[in-house]
């Protein structure tokens, strides 16, 4: 008997919770949805992307108009109005040189003016400290921002032998040296003395969105940050080179992380001044 009494009352106590328990679309499971609900991609606080891929078919990066056309697309959906492309020129791969550069950049200028597309479009160039960046600094063809501002790049596996005194010679010669995305050469991160001193010596930095993202590791992301504390971060570049690129900084404007670094960075930099 007593066991029988038992089993009603767990049977009433049952039936009682499915009564109360809130249904999948009551207030509260909506309040749950509210609270958790994904965040929309914000705005990027500058209006001109001085580093990206997008001239066709010259580089590493877009191969062709049509996919320019959509890079762009989805830059102009940051917030991005002004476009200063900057394929690379790195010896034995990409020797590019302002002909060619020009050509690519009209076919998609063409491209763009008869979508109606109001980008403003020019290009500069990304400079890999190399054998063919000395032999355009002493014929006098080095490509720049406006300015006479001069993209940078070392290279991926050592620091060049010759760096401190190539960018005080380019200084020199009326350059305004801007070393790309410092937060990517491995070979600082023991030596962050060296961030330091070529600041200091007047050569700027342009961090990309896509280290502060972690679209490359954790090692960028974190040496992007410390750079943006020690305020070495003069210009931000997209970098952007392709659609994963694109996939992965549409993640990070939707981020807490894009809203702190935006706080830490919005009025000191410099991209729109170009």
């Amino acid at each position: 008997m007593v066991f029988f009494v038992l089993f009603i009352l767990t049977l009433w106590v049952k039936s009682f919770w499915s009564d109360v328990r809130p249904a999948p679309y009551s207030n509260s499971a909506v309040m749950f949805n509210f609270f958790s609900r994904k965040r929309e991609p914000q705005k990027l606080f500058f209006k001109t992307d001085i580093h990206c891929h997008v001239l066709p078919g010259i580089d590493d990066g877009s191969p062709d108009v049509d996919t320019s056309v959509e890079l762009i697309e989805r830059m102009q959906k940051w917030g991005i109005e002004r476009i200063i492309a900057s394929p690379h020129i790195t010896f034995g791969t990409f020797e590019n040189t302002d002909e060619i550069m020009d050509g690519a950049m009209a076919q998609l200028q063409s491209r763009l003016t008869e979508l109606g597309n109001p980008l403003r479009l020019s290009h500069s160039a990304e400079n890999r400290v190399d054998d063919l960046f000395m032999e355009n600094f002493a014929a006098g063809k080095l490509i720049t921002l406006p300015g006479n501002r001069l993209l940078v790049e070392n290279s991926f596996i050592q620091e060049p032998w010759n760096l401190d005194q190539l960018l005080f010679d380019l200084q020199v010669k009326g350059f305004r040296p801007i070393m790309v995305h410092p937060e990517r050469y491995s070979y600082y991160y023991g030596h962050k003395e060296r961030y330091k001193a070529i600041h200091e010596a007047g050569t700027a930095f342009q961090i990309n969105l896509l280290s502060l993202a972690g679209h490359y590791g954790k090692d960028e992301k974190r040496i992007a940050e410390y750079l943006i504390e020690q305020g070495m971060v003069d210009y931000i570049g997209s970098d952007l080179h392709r659609d994963s690129h694109a996939d992965s900084i549409d993640k990070y404007l939707a981020s807490k992380d894009y809203e702190r670094h935006r706080a830490a960075l919005e009025g000191r930099i410099h991209n729109d001044e170009i």
